[in-house]
């Protein structure tokens, strides 16, 4: 059976590339009938950080990138954190050491830097000497004497190749010779990286590892870690990496001060800032960072738009076909189609992936995408009654492609706020209710028409409007905007109709007379 796994490490929030590589693994167990395993690389406790962890569980469920084994599942290979599974990698350093494929190095920093600045000096490829290597009792106990303290290394092979058919990259060579001994085991017991992935995969029984081809250049030591093992190894897919907008250097999360020099990344960050700051979130670069996927949860993006964006990012089915479901991804999805170049992440482009999803969504789903932006403001309460949901419905549809994510909902605001609370923007006020000479007469004399209306539908107002200003020989100027600013308190919006059918009569005659009195 096709087994593949995502291994996260909980050092940082879940990285653009990081859901990319996950979503190619997903997609192809999902594609073969197989499985997806979720395991948490956590052996390096130092620089792990507690709060990402759930950010990381969290953002692969919203995206509906779901595990059929690791954490919050479960599952026959467990423990799925590499932090519980110590017992495992110490078992196979002892077996290595038995079967002469490592050995226990005495060796201090400063030794090894020597010997590395004499090859430099000398002008020659850096081999460790292995000088102090122990590999019998009597040379472990006369290094200890000494107070030294061993790590374990790798035997590695001095001369030969590695041959690998990757099935992304084709076939790979790597000469044994460029490899050093790596460290398998600190001084401390406890093991690192690349033993725990190969001891992992065998023991969860992992036939394909699907990564990142930063990787690649970790692949001999971990063949040899295999090998040695007597383990079958998985095949090898190393996919390339996203790389910056209009550029071949690897995305980064740290790097979004460089980013916002893009117009396209920043114009992204502060349309997510102006959503964020109007329903008060708390934001920092490490967490409202557009390379973080949490980013577009936050603000409402649809996580199948991102999902379609992202498959796109290495991978095509043909030079057309780029709007995709989940399920036809998973349809078409193979290896063999995935580029060797790096894909550059596009913000503009995953905006119209969303933009394009967003409108083909039915009402009722952006209706409940919107709802908890609205409640989260504090412009509507929870749960929202029937005639909230209607006027939510009512906005959206008149709002149309200018929500582009939920969190736009909240540009409408005036729709949701109380009469008493409106807050007028002065320059607007000041521009179509104090300086035109007429504004405030016609605006008291059209207030009476709208009291008087038998209906408030669009399509009457609008009647009524065309009446009001041939009555009073106006042009539609001269009272449509003074009529928007009193009754929304901006100079833009939703069509004025629509606008004044969702409010309805009574509150809009309330704006108008606070209007009024502010003049």
């Amino acid at each position: 059976m096709i087994r593949t796994r995502f291994a996260p490490s909980p050092t940082g929030y879940l990285h653009i590339g990081g859901v990319r590589t996950a979503l190619f693994c997903w997609l192809f167990a999902r594609r073969h009938g197989g499985q997806f395993i979720l395991r948490i690389d956590d052996t390096d406790q130092q620089r792990n950080v507690q709060e990402a962890l759930a950010p990381i569980l969290s953002g692969l469920k919203w995206l509906g990138i779901d595990w059929d084994e690791g954490p919050d599942v479960g599952g026959p290979k467990g423990p799925y954190y590499q932090s519980k599974r110590a017992g495992f990698y110490t078992a196979a350093v002892e077996e290595l050491l038995k079967r002469g494929f490592a050995y226990r190095d005495y060796a201090t920093t400063e030794e090894i830097q020597d010997e590395r600045e004499a090859a430099v000096a000398e002008k020659r490829d850096y081999v460790y000497s292995r000088r102090w290597m122990a590999e019998t009792p009597e040379q472990q106990a006369a290094f200890e004497a000494e107070g030294r303290q061993a790590v374990v290394r790798l035997k590695m092979p001095r001369e030969g190749q590695l041959v690998l058919d990757d099935l992304i990259r084709g076939r790979v060579e790597f000469d044994w010779a460029r490899e050093q001994d790596h460290v398998i085991q600190r001084a401390d017991g406890s093991c690192l990286y690349h033993l725990a992935n190969v001891v992992d995969d065998r023991a969860m029984e992992i036939s394909h590892v699907i990564r990142a081809e930063e990787h690649l250049s970790n692949t001999p030591r971990q063949v040899f870690i295999g090998q040695s093992l007597g383990y079958e190894m998985p095949q090898y897919a190393h996919l390339p990496f996203v790389a910056e907008p209009g550029s071949k250097t690897k995305l980064s999360k740290r790097k979004l001060t460089k980013y916002l020099k893009n117009r396209d990344f920043a114009a992204l960050v502060e349309h997510g800032q102006r959503i964020a700051d109007a329903i008060g979130l708390e934001t920092s670069p490490e967490e409202f960072n557009p390379v973080i996927v949490d980013f577009y949860r936050q603000i409402g993006f649809l996580p199948e738009a991102i999902v379609n964006y992202l498959a796109l990012l290495g991978w095509s089915l043909d030079d057309r076909t780029e709007h995709f479901q989940v399920s036809e991804l998973i349809e078409h999805f193979s290896l063999d189609r995935v580029t060797k170049a790096a894909a550059s992440f596009d913000p503009k482009k995953l905006e119209a992936f969303q933009d394009r999803h967003m409108q083909a969504l039915p009402l009722a789903r952006k209706s409940a995408m919107a709802i908890p932006f609205l409640q989260r403001a504090g412009l509507i309460a929870a749960p929202a009654g029937a005639d909230v949901e209607a006027r939510v419905e009512a906005v959206l549809t008149a709002a149309g492609d200018r929500i582009k994510v939920a969190g736009d909902v909240l540009d409408f605001a005036e729709f949701f706020t109380p009469d008493d609370e409106l807050v007028y923007d002065e320059n607007a006020v000041e521009k179509r209710l104090r300086k035109p000479p007429e504004a405030v007469e016609l605006l008291t004399k059209l207030r009476a028409r709208l009291a008087d209306a038998d209906t408030f539908t669009p399509e009457s107002l609008e009647g009524l409007m065309h009446a009001f200003i041939e009555q009073e020989q106006i042009q539609v100027g001269q009272i449509i905007h003074a009529l928007r600013v009193a009754v929304t308190g901006k100079g833009v919006g939703l069509g004025m109709f629509e606008t004044l059918a969702i409010l309805g009569r009574e509150h809009v005659l309330t704006r108008i007379d606070r209007a009024l009195a502010l003049v």
